[in-house]
């Protein structure tokens, strides 16, 4: 095997780890090593001493300019993702809710955990809107008297 070829793989097996570990490390190794393979194979980097430096200045160029905004990148679609279906739908809430503290909604069947949006209590048996959600926690409005009676 030539040394273009040895990075490629090397590359390559990186990338695999990468998406076994989902760590946003091996990626950039990842990077440095397939820019080595290419310029070995042009032969810019002909030496092994010129290769490693490549490698090396490749991948900490790449993981200190891309690691934090690929990672807030990919926190931010999850993020998203998550019960967005919830939004706008009314629930009923089955354990008073502390105006600092949680309580509970009963909503498709389940009990949910909820939390006050605007920081006032709501008492038990009273209906709620979901906002949003707050990893497992339901972030809830109460339902004005009124709009209940229309």
């Amino acid at each position: 095997m030539t040394p273009s070829q040895i990075w490629a793989v090397l590359g390559l097996l990186f990338l695999i780890a990468e998406m076994v570990s989902i760590s946003f490390v091996f990626a950039f190794l990842s990077a440095g090593a397939l820019v080595t393979a290419l310029l070995t194979w042009l032969g810019l980097t002909s030496d092994v001493s010129a290769q490693l430096l490549c490698f090396s200045v490749v991948t900490i160029i790449a993981l200190v300019a891309g690691r934090k905004p690929l990672r807030r990148w990919f926190e931010s679609r999850t993020k998203k993702q998550e019960y967005v279906e919830y939004v706008g739908d009314r629930a009923n809430v089955t354990q008073t809710i502390p105006a600092h503290g949680e309580g509970r909604i009963f909503y498709r069947g389940t009990e949910w955990i909820a939390i006050s949006e605007t920081d006032e209590s709501i008492l038990s048996g009273r209906q709620v809107v979901i906002k949003r959600m707050d990893g497992i926690r339901a972030v809830v409005n109460q339902v004005p008297i009124e709009s209940l009676l229309s």
